[in-house]
């Protein structure tokens, strides 16, 4: 409990007579009471920072072989992710078409979505591009998530996630990129 006093100094002898002043009291155990309530109101009702996520969902290794679907070559867009932060990509089936080197950005793997994207639409009567992102041992997460940004940026839905083959990681050897 919090005391103010206000009283005169000690008792001298001599000197004017003054008037005894009462001494003031402020209590201010109330104060720190609603100082505490108010803390804890506001810690309660508060909403902590949601969690950006995005939302992947992976096939069991299991079910994989009877979900397979025939999908045209010239469809499919093939990102090797490679070391350095960089990526190479190539339409179709490997080794049948030559792969370019590329980096991420909007002047990189951005553009090259969007043309390709465009281009199997004029081919294939508005069918959608499908894009496989092949991670190698020497990429990182965060090129990982990079290229799935660049997904979503250019409103491509349908992607997969798959295992590299060793005809691609002998082509990310053959450029530096593992």
């Amino acid at each position: 409990m919090a005391e103010l006093d206000t009283s005169g100094g000690g008792k001298h002898k001599g000197g004017k007579v003054r008037s005894k002043k009462a001494s003031t009291r402020v209590d201010l155990t109330a104060m720190v009471d609603l100082a505490f309530l108010l803390i804890t109101f506001f810690m309660l009702t508060t909403t902590l920072s949601k969690s950006k996520a995005m939302d992947m969902v992976m096939p069991d290794k299991d079910d994989q072989k009877k979900d397979e679907l025939a999908v045209a070559e010239s469809r499919t867009m093939t990102i090797l992710l490679g070391s350095h932060d960089k990526i190479e990509w190539y339409m179709g089936l490997p080794g049948k078409s030559t792969p370019t080197i590329d980096n991420f950005g909007k002047d990189g793997l951005r553009k090259a979505l969007i043309e390709n994207g465009n281009k199997v639409k004029a081919e294939h009567g508005g069918q959608p591009m499908i894009v496989l992102i092949k991670p190698s041992d020497k990429s990182n997460y965060a090129n990982f998530v990079a290229a799935l940004d660049e997904l979503n940026i250019t409103g491509i839905d349908i992607h997969a996630v798959v295992d590299i083959m060793p005809i691609e990681v002998e082509d990310l050897k053959k450029n530096g990129l593992y």
